[in-house]
C-alpha cells in the first residue's frame, strides 16, 4: 500500500481553496444552497438546468471554502457555509443562478436557498430571491428594444395622421 504523504494533501488542499477563491471572486453571482433531502435524479436536473444557463454547480466543503472565503474578504458568506451545501458561480450572468435555483426550489421544496455573493457583496436569500423575480438578459433587452421603439411608432403614427388628413382635405 502507496503511503500518503501530507505534503501532498496539503497543496491538493491549497489547489482546492485557490480555485474556489478565485470562483468566488471572478463570479458575477454565486449562490449557496443546501439540497439536503434530494433525490439523485433531483440533483441531477438541477446540475442540467443550471449548466444549461452556464451556471457551474459544485459541492464544496466547507472549511474550504471558508478559507477561500477569508482569501477574498467575503467572510460574511461563512454564517451560510453550515451543513451540506452546493455553491452555484456564474461569470456571464448575474441573474441565471439565483433565477435557476429559486424557480426549481419553487417544485422542490428540499432545496433552500441560504444566500450568496452578487458583485462581490455578500447577500441574505431575500435578495437572492429578489435577484431571481428579475427577468433575464433577453428579458430585459427586449424591454429595452420595446421602449427604444415606442417614440418611433408614435412619429410614424403622427406622420401617417398628417398625411391622411392632407389628403381628406385636398379631395
Amino acid at each position: 500500500m502507496a503511503e500518503i504523504r501530507p505534503t501532498v494533501i496539503r497543496e491538493e488542499k491549497v489547489q482546492a481553496i485557490n480555485e474556489i477563491a478565485t470562483k468566488l471572486r471572478e463570479s458575477q453571482t454565486t449562490v449557496v444552497a443546501d439540497y439536503r433531502g434530494l433525490t439523485v435524479a433531483q440533483v441531477t436536473e438541477l446540475r442540467k438546468q443550471l449548466r444549461e444557463a452556464g451556471v457551474e454547480f459544485q459541492v464544496l466543503k466547507n472549511s474550504l471554502t471558508r478559507l477561500a472565503t477569508e482569501k477574498e474578504g467575503l467572510t460574511e458568506l461563512d454564517q451560510y457555509l453550515t451543513g451540506p451545501n452546493a455553491l452555484a458561480f456564474c461569470t456571464e450572468d448575474i441573474i441565471a443562478p439565483a433565477k435557476v435555483i429559486a424557480e426549481f426550489a419553487k417544485k422542490n421544496d428540499k432545496l433552500e436557498i441560504k444566500g450568496g455573493v452578487i458583485e462581490g457583496k455578500v447577500v441574505g436569500a431575500d435578495q437572492i430571491k429578489e435577484l431571481a423575480s428579475l427577468p433575464n438578459r433577453e428579458g430585459l433587452l427586449s424591454m429595452l428594444l420595446s421602449v427604444l421603439q415606442a417614440p418611433m411608432r408614435n412619429v410614424a403614427l403622427a406622420v401617417k395622421a398628417v398625411a391622411e388628413q392632407k389628403e381628406g382635405q385636398g379631395a
